[in-house]
């Protein structure tokens, strides 16, 4: 979106995205909006998006966006979450964690199915 070079829907920043985004839905449906920086969740959320996920921030980040947002909207993490870090993501107060990890690196279980006739 804005301030990412090429992320721009349109030529539209990240507001006017929200804005069309809303006059295009039931005023039911929430808009959620994936940012990757400090400036970016700061204009989703003047946009007025419902939900803000915030993708591949690293912890200290993602506080900062938490704490800016104060509660004013939902916040996602996503991307690059682990068993080793979901603690800590945790602990920026951010309200759902979503992971990927749990299926794409998951170990597989090798197993075997052995039929006997009778």
């Amino acid at each position: 979106m804005a301030g990412r070079p090429g992320a721009t829907l349109g030529g539209l920043d990240i507001v006017d995205v929200i804005r069309a985004a809303r006059a295009a839905v039931p005023h039911t449906l929430n808009i959620e909006i994936e940012v990757t920086s400090y400036e970016e969740a700061e204009q989703a959320l003047a946009g007025g998006a419902e939900v803000i996920l915030l993708d591949n921030m690293d912890v200290p980040e993602m506080a900062r966006v938490v704490a800016m947002i104060g509660g004013r909207a939902r916040t996602e993490a996503s991307g690059g979450i682990t068993l080793a870090n979901v603690r800590a993501i945790a602990e920026t107060g951010v309200d759902l964690i979503s992971s990927g990890a749990l299926t794409h690196s998951a170990a597989a279980l090798d197993i075997s199915l052995n039929i006997e006739t009778m």
